[in-house]
């Protein structure tokens, strides 16, 4: 059990990692074993994003401290884990979301991107899109794909023009 100062201390800890976070995503954790949290969390920790475990009344009071989002956990059922996205706003989402098909103790509750809380459905929709990186390559691709058409068509051109040349020799 917490004392109230070593409360405090969390809150004012978690409030300061909130308000440097790009994305958090909640997640109800119950049933899933130490091993999987820990496999989670250096999951997490690869792609700069990290885990925490507190209280509903914890993570509100640290919400409304950092001044990031409307949230009430009281709302949410089972053992909530926060997911803490510092670079990219939509892979604490992925990650969670794909760490949960291969465990079904983990299910997303809902999540906060731009400081607006969203349901477990929307947060869900988000993390089955692209990544960034995945998007920058099909438009990259998609750039790229009429130029090099356009090399094979002139070099198509110019084969023709060998080819004939070489039968005109014969």
């Amino acid at each position: 059990m917490l004392t109230k100062t070593q409360k405090q201390n969390l809150v004012k800890d978690l409030a300061e990692r909130l308000a440097k976070i790009k994305a958090a995503v909640f997640a109800d954790y119950t049933g899933l074993s130490v091993a999987k949290i820990t496999e989670l969390r250096r999951k997490l920790k690869a792609q700069n994003m990290e885990i925490k475990v507190a209280k509903k009344t914890l993570i509100d009071l640290a919400f409304k401290q950092a001044g990031v989002g409307e949230v009430n956990t009281k709302k949410m059922t089972g053992q909530i884990v926060l997911v803490l996205g510092y670079q990219d706003e939509i892979a604490p989402a992925k990650t969670v979301y794909e760490f949960g098909k291969t465990e079904e103790h983990i299910k997303i509750l809902g999540g906060i991107l731009n400081n607006k809380f969203f349901d477990g459905q929307t947060i869900i929709s988000l993390a089955k899109l692209p990544s960034r990186q995945e998007l920058l390559a099909k438009l990259a691709g998609s750039i790229a794909s009429p130029l090099s058409g356009l090399i094979n068509v002139l070099q198509g051109n110019l084969k023709n023009l060998v080819y004939v040349l070489s039968q005109i020799k014969k």
